[in-house]
């Protein structure tokens, strides 16, 4: 017998789109829809929404496709809000979902019922929505995938009353099955040349890349336009991918998070390409003047809402790629030579009982398969990861987007699922670690063969440097002492090992690698990292 269901018409729109894998953390709510879950459908579960959401946010980012989460109701969807940050400001394209209370029981508010449900994720998401009637819910649902997945991506949030699932479904959406929306986002040939030219006269130009360039696969583009220029590269600061080889000479490493730093890094360049970036997405706050005098700035995005809210430059809204692509081909210069390489830093002498970061990254570039992908939870180290690991490939790298903590052990499961053919290692700090610790039980139990290094210095280590910054190092609250995370994995059913010096660290990481579809936990104490 058909199933003319609105449950059963839904994961056929899922089929449609590739949307065959659903992360989750179910409640009575959401039990009618997984009813029945087709056995093409893959379900993994999350024991915190927190991690659901970060497992999620982790696959869309390396698959660039979009992705189903199911939460329960209005607590499930707070559990995961803070995981909704990162994952806003990464432009994921997350479909999330979340079961209603019963139509009939909503009005009187009845247990679970999400009340006010649009506004509850607001303003994390691009759209959300209850739909009136149980006739809508797949029409709403193409919405929120079509709202997911066009210019600028970012999460969708639809909630649906538990009840709607078993209804029949309207014929008339037979058509969400058969349309196509495309987006074109050419740059206009006049603006690239005008671009072009200011490029070719410009006596120091300099490029500053951001996320969107690694997110549409344009890493290569922007290598050929920094050859073709002979100008150096900057990763934007807040970094949160690897839009640029690392090894390549034209590098020279991340821009700090201040306005005064900022603009004294980028002293001497006349004009600025800044692709796709916010310009600029500070952190400390250290007051100066937002450029150097007489530099010009031009700014590439694909976003319309970095482009309003942007206090300088000169902004064109297109495709990140294809407007690199065009620069590259439109651009006339002759001579131009790439800069000298960076000197690479010493390495310093590790005390005994610990490695300094700078050695651990070191050894850790030489013993990584060539095309690992890194998921980075770990604030204080970034400048000692950016000097000695070398990323190559389009992601190789993700960092929470916003900030938050809890997304690196997630996120790394989600990378990992999205990317089965590369090998992810997670650098998570000790304290950031516990924000998302359920994870390693997903990665146990989908046997996931993510390798987690955990930092270990007993410290919130980017916390200790802004307490120094703002006057407040007597702040309680800043040591995270006596974890052992080797227990904690093994207590998930994740194998694991502790390292202290350069001798262990290396037999346990080739260990971690031989394990083919199992995680594996390497506990690494270090000192407190620059």
């Amino acid at each position: 017998m058909t199933d003319n269901s609105i449950r059963a018409f839904t994961y056929k729109l899922l089929r449609k789109y590739g949307m065959t894998t659903v992360f989750g953390n179910p409640g009575s709510n959401e039990l009618p829809f997984l009813k029945n879950f087709p056995s093409d459908f893959r379900y993994i579960l999350g024991l915190h929404e927190g991690a659901v959401m970060g497992m999620a946010d982790g696959y869309a980012l390396a698959t660039g496709q979009p992705t189903m989460i199911n939460l329960h109701a209005a607590a499930g969807t707070g559990n995961a809000m803070g995981a909704l940050t990162n994952a806003y400001y990464s432009q994921s394209p997350l479909v999330v979902t979340a079961g209603q209370q019963a139509r009939n029981l909503v009005g009187v508010e009845a247990m679970l019922t999400n009340v006010d449900a649009t506004q509850l994720p607001q303003p994390l998401v691009k759209w959300s929505f209850e739909p009136m009637e149980a006739a809508d819910v797949p029409r709403a649902l193409s919405q929120a995938i079509q709202e997911a997945t066009l210019p600028t991506p970012g999460p969708t949030y639809l909630s649906i009353p538990h009840n709607d699932w078993d209804k029949k479904v309207d014929a008339n959406m037979a058509h969400l099955l058969e349309r196509e929306v495309q987006v074109g986002a050419e740059p206009g040939q006049k603006q690239v040349q005008a671009w072009a030219d200011l490029l070719a006269q410009a006596e120091n130009p300099v490029l500053v890349l951001g996320p969107e360039v690694d997110a549409q696969r344009a890493n290569a583009d922007a290598v050929r336009l920094a050859n073709k220029l002979g100008a150096p590269v900057w990763v934007a600061p807040s970094e949160s991918r690897c839009p640029f080889p690392t090894n390549h000479p034209a590098f020279r490493g991340v821009l700090p998070i201040s306005i005064r730093e900022v603009c004294e890094h980028l002293e001497g360049h006349d004009v600025i390409l800044v692709a796709g970036a916010p310009v600029f997405r500070y952190h400390k706050d250290i007051p100066g003047n937002y450029l150097p005098v007489g530099a010009r700035v031009l700014h590439l995005t694909g976003d319309t809402h970095q482009a309003a809210r942007a206090p300088f430059g000169e902004a064109l809204v297109a495709s990140v790629k294809r407007s690199l692509a065009a620069l590259v081909d439109t651009l006339d210069v002759r001579g131009r030579v790439l800069p000298e390489a960076m000197a690479k830093p010493t390495l310093p002498k590790d005390p005994p009982g610990a490695m300094n970061p700078e050695n651990l990254f070191h050894l850790l570039n030489r013993l990584a398969p060539k095309n690992v992908s890194y998921v980075k939870e770990a604030t204080a180290t970034k400048e000692a990861f950016w000097s000695h690991i070398q990323m190559t490939e389009p992601n190789s790298y993700f960092f929470p987007a916003a900030g938050g903590l809890g997304f690196g052990l997630p996120a790394a499961v989600g990378v990992q699922l999205g990317m089965p053919d590369r090998r992810v290692v997670a650098v998570i700090g000790d304290g950031s670690a516990n924000y998302g610790i359920t994870a390693l039980w997903s990665a146990a139990q989908y046997q996931v063969p993510v390798i987690f290094i955990i930092l270990k210095n007993g410290t919130y280590g980017a916390l200790r440097g802004f307490a120094s910054l703002l006057g407040a190092e007597d702040s309680p609250g800043l040591d995270v002492p006596d974890l052992n995370f080797c227990a904690i994995a093994r207590g998930y059913g994740v194998d694991s090992g502790a390292a202290d010096n350069a001798e262990a660290f290396e037999d346990l990481f080739q260990q971690a690698l031989n394990q083919n579809n199992r995680p594996f936990l390497i506990e690494v104490t270090t000192t407190f990292g620059d």
